[in-house]
């Protein structure tokens, strides 16, 4: 909601300042509740389950795996992240864990960014628990009539209602069908709006399943606290399975978004005063062992394998290796300037050809000048030809000054593009307000050629005008290939010969009988 304020006295000042305290004060008392009830209520104990969650760095496995996970349809793991969709259409992309939860309570912290060039994006975003794995389908890149509860980053509006993008929370048996025209509106158990695209820093999303109550809060991405949350939806006296796979799917439609996970932690929930479960009840001592075993076999080959290095590389002892590649960071940045420098190049390039315009259209003024010059001492037939040399030298004189204005305006483009990446070369930052005010400078190029084109082909048309008045001749009727007369004889013709041919053959057959 949007509160507008006039310039008024100080009064109205003073129901303004009142009206943004109040609100201060009701957003904090409400996360305060969503998290943990009441001051007095004591938090539950959390612990981390790393079977059922994924981070960076070393994300994804040798072979392309998640450790733990599986990944479906178009989803792509790397070392950082797992781009669950990339921007193309009609792509679907899961990832699902392998083994069943089995936990009463639970928190989930999903760390995703959805990014796009364009103002709108699609579809959107799910995290899921459900009794089974939906590797593909309709809703979000998962299957529908499923059974458990997603929650849904909603980014592109089907209804038309400009609620989008939006997160909502739907719950299902197994019965229910998305409804996918009215943006699942009609379904949701909870819902609010937050615009989760093209931030400066990640998004966070904390989903917390405690005492039947689900309960989502949101960090925005415009500060780089990962405690910054905020209270986004509430769904009270919520049942949902007790087993059930942990999945995030995603898919893109007629418009397309880049999603990536980041990080998926999953927490299990106990209540105070109960004993939580200790590490060791779910791993035999076997298996620990053997897993002992195998670490300290992999570390005894990797210290091998760092003796060596140093031995065959004496000069970067003691360099961290970390140093020689290069961060997801460093790369953004450099992908940034990089194209800065294209579109400086494409803008040099424009400058000329605009340069060597301005002198073709200078000379064709100065030859019109000189001609209408020589035909003013001229009269009688002469004057119909002077006035449309005027008006071709008028012409021309206003394709000069919109070349000027377009030169000009190639001349301050080319000084913020300079002013640009010198900021950026001494702060380092602003990525995103960069790539979008470059966003903005490659449609105004656009724009800028489509401006040349027609005043070239203007220009073209006007440095010859009886150009315009040339017109292909027009064909002839085209004659009949046969007249009646003609075809009466051709048929008199053929008779006669055929007639004449059959008098042939009667006769050899006669003299034939004849011999015999």
């Amino acid at each position: 909601m949007a509160v507008s304020v006039a310039r008024r006295p100080a009064a109205c000042a003073r129901v303004f300042i009142l009206t943004f305290v109040t609100t201060f004060a009701f957003q904090h008392s409400v996360a305060d509740v969503s998290v943990g009830g009441t001051a007095t209520e004591q938090a539950p104990h959390r612990r981390f389950e790393y079977k059922y969650s994924f981070k960076g760095p070393h994300l994804a496995q040798t072979d392309g795996g998640i450790p733990f996970w599986i990944h479906t349809g178009n989803a792509i793991p790397s070392a950082d992240q797992v781009r669950i969709t990339p921007s193309l259409r009609s792509q679907r992309g899961s990832v699902w864990t392998k083994n069943k939860v089995n936990f009463e309570h639970w928190e989930a912290e999903v760390t995703f960014r959805v990014s796009g060039r364009g103002r709108m994006g699609a579809d959107g975003l799910a995290v899921w628990f459900t009794t089974a794995q939906g590797l593909d389908g309709p809703v979000y890149g998962a299957a529908d009539h499923w059974n458990g509860v997603g929650v849904f980053f909603d980014s592109f509006d089907n209804d038309g209602k400009k609620n989008n993008p939006a997160i909502l929370i739907v719950g299902n048996n197994g019965n229910l069908i998305y409804d996918h025209q009215n943006d699942g509106s009609t379904q949701a158990l909870g819902t609010c709006l937050r615009d989760f695209r093209n931030k400066p820093y990640p998004v966070r999303a904390k989903i917390t399943y405690y005492k039947k109550t689900l309960t989502v809060m949101i960090n925005n991405g415009f500060t780089p606290d990962k405690e910054d949350y905020e209270f986004c939806a509430k769904v009270d006296n919520m049942v949902i399975p007790r087993e059930g796979f942990f999945g995030i799917s995603a898919a893109t439609g007629g418009l397309a978004d880049d999603h990536d996970v980041l990080s998926f932690l999953l927490f299990s929930l106990t209540e105070p005063g109960q004993q939580p479960p200790p590490p060791e009840s779910e791993i035999p001592k076997e298996e620990k062992d053997k897993y002992q075993e195998e670490f300290q076999n992999f570390q005894q080959e990797l210290d091998k394998k760092k003796e060596e290095f140093q031995k065959e590389h004496p000069d970067v002892q003691g360099e961290p290796i970390e140093d020689l590649y290069e961060s997801v960071n460093d790369r953004e940045i450099r992908q940034v300037f990089e194209g800065q420098n294209r579109i400086h190049l494409e803008i040099k390039q424009l400058h000329r050809q605009l340069a060597m315009i301005l002198d073709e259209q200078r000379r064709y003024v100065s030859v019109i000048t000189d001609e209408v010059s020589k035909k003013a001492t001229n009269v009688g037939s002469g004057q119909v030809h002077i006035q449309q040399l005027s008006s071709v030298v008028a012409t021309q004189q206003e394709v000069l000054r919109n070349l000027n204005e377009l030169k000009n305006s190639f001349y301050d483009s080319l000084k913020q593009i300079s002013s640009i990446q010198h900021q950026g070369n001494t702060a380092g930052m602003g990525t995103y307000e960069t790539i979008q005010h470059f966003n903005d400078i490659k449609e105004h190029l656009h724009l800028v050629k489509r401006d040349m084109e027609h005043l070239v082909q203007k220009s073209a048309q006007v440095s010859n005008p009886a150009e315009k008045a040339v017109k292909c001749p027009e064909l002839p009727p085209m004659p009949s290939c046969l007249s009646t007369v003609h075809f009466a004889v051709f048929i008199v013709v053929q008779s006669v010969l055929f007639f004449c041919y059959v008098m042939y053959k009667s006769q050899q057959e006669a003299a034939a009988k004849k011999f015999f």
